[in-house]
């Protein structure tokens, strides 16, 4: 896969009180667009529920270009910067677009695999094999 690309309609329930996005809302498009990647390549929420898995979050950061503002359409791509070879940790990044091309933020994330019943790290089924069909940033490298 070359890109993976969510398309989102920013609403008035999304503005603060500055009038524009408030900061929460990046953070959860940003987490939307992996979760729906996931879901499309087969582990849904219910096929993370049977495995008792879950994907963990260890950093996410943000950086504010542009403004957006309610009734905006932004589109929000998913590209893997770093991963091991056996899926079990990688990290993201999400350019989040407005219509004219313009950047209007840079969202980066390290993520793993939870087993949420021992509460520890895990390695999921077919992780190496799901790394493989996300799309890879210019840059992206293995980290092992």
């Amino acid at each position: 896969m070359t890109q993976y690309i969510k398309t989102f309609e920013l609403r008035w329930a999304d503005v603060d009180a500055n009038l524009h996005v408030m900061h929460s809302k990046y953070y959860e498009i940003g987490a939307h667009t992996r979760l729906s990647f996931l879901g499309e390549e087969g582990f849904t929420l219910d096929r993370m529920r049977e495995l008792k898995i879950g994907p963990i979050l260890f950093r996410e950061e943000c950086v504010f270009k542009r403004e957006i503002n309610a009734g905006e359409i932004i589109a929000v791509n998913m590209l893997l910067t770093k991963c091991r070879r056996d899926g079990s940790r990688w990290s993201t990044k999400h350019e989040l677009k407005k219509e004219d091309g313009t950047i209007a933020a840079l969202i980066s994330a390290d993520l793993a695999w939870l087993d949420v019943i021992k509460r520890k790290l895990t390695i999921p089924p077919l992780a190496a094999a799901l790394i493989e069909k996300m799309p890879k940033a210019d840059d992206f490298k293995y980290s092992d």
